[in-house]
This record gives C-alpha cells, structure tokens and sequence, in this order.
C-alpha cells in the first residue's frame, strides 16, 4: 500500500487522475462491448435461455471490471464473504450504498443476481440492453417491481436491493423503504444485509463522477444479519434502519467525515 506521505506530491496527483481515467473508461469499453451482442440476443433469445445468459455475463464483466481497478489503480477489495451466499439459495441481498460501485462488487460475486434498478438506468443506451437481457427490475412502478422480485426469486435468483433506494445522503445510513419487507412478505425468502465500508466516499452522493480518487482506495463487504421474512412490515423496516444505524454507528464520526 501507498505511504500516506506521498499523497498530495503532483505525481501521485497525476496518478490518481490517470487511474480515473482508466477506470471509467474500461467500464465503458466493457459496456460497449457487451452492447451490440445484448441487443442481439434481445431479440433472438426466449427470456427463459437469455436471462440466465445476460446476468452471467455481467456477472463476469464486473469481475473484469473489479480486476482492472486493482491492477491499474491501487484499489483493493475484499469481497469473499460475499461467495458463502452463491449456493444458498433464493436471498434478498440488501445493502448500504455508499458509492456507485456497490452493485458493481455484489453482482461481480453472484453470477444469478438481479438487480433492483433506476428506471433511467434501464433506459440508458450504455446500460440498458445488457438490463434488459439479464431481466433486471424497474423500480418505477412498486407492483411490477414487487411481482417481478417475487417470480425471480422463486426461480432461484439473489436479489439485489439497496434499503436507501439511493446513495447514502444522510450518513451512516438513509431511511429505508419498505418496498425489502413487502417483498421478504410477498416471496417468503430471507432478507441477507451486507455491509459495505471504504476507505474513502468515492462515487457517493458528494462525490463528482470526475473528481479524482483518493489513491489507495480500499473496499470491503462484510455478510451482516439475516431476517426472516416478516409478518409487520412497518416494524421489520424499523428494525432494519435501527441494525444498519448500529453496525456503522461505532464508526459514525470517519463515515461523516468521508460525506464532507
């Protein structure tokens, strides 16, 4: 890892821009390369064969991805507890979302995810048809967003959500949405909390997509409580703002400060 005493020399400076170069841009050339070939098989593939297809392949694109990043630009992540839940069968995966490469970690580790998406995403030329093709769901519309959770995670599916519906604002942690306890309800199928932690806010709700990073950045997800499938969903949404607020509460000062 870097000495803390070099940053701020202009070298580094000039490094830390250079890696935000390279890591958006690989993230783009990712994309790009998976898009002709996912509104290809949009078209040619029944959902039942393309859906499974489409979230593998993202699946590995963030594996890449994520490789890239710490080949070329001094990140580091630590993301094996994440592997313990790949064979565990149907979960709602809820997590903390600090930075906008929160989903980017969880799915690169769980090949048969589907992600919970902004409705703008699902309709972005980079993004979309990669989405649509692995049966992504909008968040648009609360019945369809909840039907659709429901029928994924009967056929087997982890399915991704973030409680804060956005990037954390108000630190250690926004409000939730009660949309994670009628679904657990709805589905039967146990709510698995992850904790996300970096060592700096990068990508979050105050950061600039091109403000440089603060180099090493170094990313870490911890497997937190699981819950059963509630019966009160205004009481499980309480007890899951109250467990969130506890797990990063220890750490509640360094957390305001990566929001400055």
């Amino acid at each position: 890892m870097t000495d803390r005493r070099s940053a701020g020399h202009p070298l580094w400076i000039a490094y830390e821009y250079l890696a935000m170069l390279v890591g958006l841009g690989s993230l783009a050339l990712l994309c790009l390369i998976w898009l002709p070939c996912a509104l290809l098989l949009n078209v040619l593939l029944p959902r039942r064969l393309g859906r499974p297809l489409g979230r593998l392949m993202i699946s590995w694109g963030f594996r890449i991805y994520l490789r890239i990043l710490t080949v070329f630009c001094a990140c580091r992540f630590d993301l094996g507890e994440i592997d313990t839940l790949r064979d565990q069968g149907p979960l709602i995966v809820a997590a903390n979302h600090p930075s906008l490469l929160d989903a980017v970690m969880i799915v690169s580790r769980l090949p048969n995810a589907v992600c919970v998406m902004k409705a703008a995403l699902m309709d972005n030329l980079l993004f979309g048809a990669a989405a649509r093709l692995a049966s992504y769901i909008r968040n648009d519309v609360a019945l369809k967003l909840i039907l659709g959770a429901r029928e994924d995670l009967a056929g087997g599916a982890h399915l991704v959500i973030f409680p804060e519906g956005s990037r954390t604002l108000d630190f250690p942690f926004d409000a939730s949405s009660p949309s994670i306890g009628l679904i657990a309800n709805r589905s039967k199928v146990d709510v698995q909390t992850l904790l996300i932690e970096f060592s700096t806010p990068y990508l979050g709700k105050s950061w600039p997509l091109f403000r440089r990073p603060e180099l090493p950045l170094t990313c870490r997800v911890r497997l937190g409580r699981r819950f059963s499938p509630p019966a009160n969903i205004q009481a499980f949404t309480a007890e899951l703002d109250a467990y969130f607020h506890f797990e990063f509460g220890q750490n509640f000062r360094s957390t305001v400060a990566f929001a400055a």
